[in-house]
């Protein structure tokens, strides 16, 4: 059965395996998450199961959440959440609207996808972006840091398509695949995975069974 929870990154930590490694963990909050909405092959074309994440306090639903999506929020009879997400799940007969999903349902040893938003690094040069190669520094040179040559003169008088060029770099949507979990704590929603995963701390993550394991 597919497994799905929405929770954000905490931030990194050590933690040792029962045979003495050590080895370096994310801490994610996984949950609880609230089943919104259910949409069937009957009236919306595909199956899906929508759930929220981190509710609103009541005194910030009015001025944080706009009338539309708190009539969605109202039909389903849930509290008005930050996030919203929908998993296309194997088999949705199995949940229920306003039902709560928590971490429990993962276990030890578990491989799991996880994709998060990476961090943004705002408008960057090629050097740094592409590891490109700087200009000389010396001898009267006043090209260090350029992008360098770009294309022809005359002939063809243009730049190709797919040159390495300064710009925007992260704030991509970025998956990493076959993360195991270490260690799960129900208690306190917390759910403990190997090496590093997307995004800055706080930040959204969707956490999925592994779809190659």
């Amino acid at each position: 059965m597919k497994k799905a929870i929405l929770g954000k990154k905490l931030g990194m930590t050590q933690k040792f395996l029962p045979d003495g490694r050590l080895v370096p963990v994310t801490v994610i909050m996984a949950g609880p998450c609230t089943v919104v909405q259910k949409k069937t092959q009957e009236t919306d074309g595909y199956e899906s199961v929508q759930l929220s994440f981190d509710p609103y306090a009541e005194n910030r639903v009015k001025k944080l959440v706009n009338k539309p999506t708190q009539g969605h929020f109202k039909k389903a009879d849930t509290a008005p959440a930050r996030h919203l997400r929908e998993f296309r799940l194997e088999d949705i007969a199995s949940y229920e609207v306003g039902q709560t999903l928590s971490v429990s349902q993962f276990a030890a040893g578990e491989k799991l996808d996880i994709t998060g938003t990476s961090k943004g690094h705002g408008f960057t040069g090629s050097i740094r972006l592409w590891n490109q190669h700087r200009g000389p520094m010396t001898h009267g040179s006043k090209y260090h840091r350029g992008v360098g040559s770009l294309s022809a003169n005359s002939d063809p008088s243009r730049v190709f398509k797919g040159r390495h060029m300064p710009g925007h770099w992260g704030v991509e949507r970025v998956t990493i695949q076959n993360i195991e979990v270490i260690e799960v704590d129900a208690e306190r929603n917390l759910l403990l995975v190997r090496g590093a995963v997307p995004g800055p701390k706080n930040g959204l993550l969707l956490v999925r069974n592994a779809s190659k394991a």
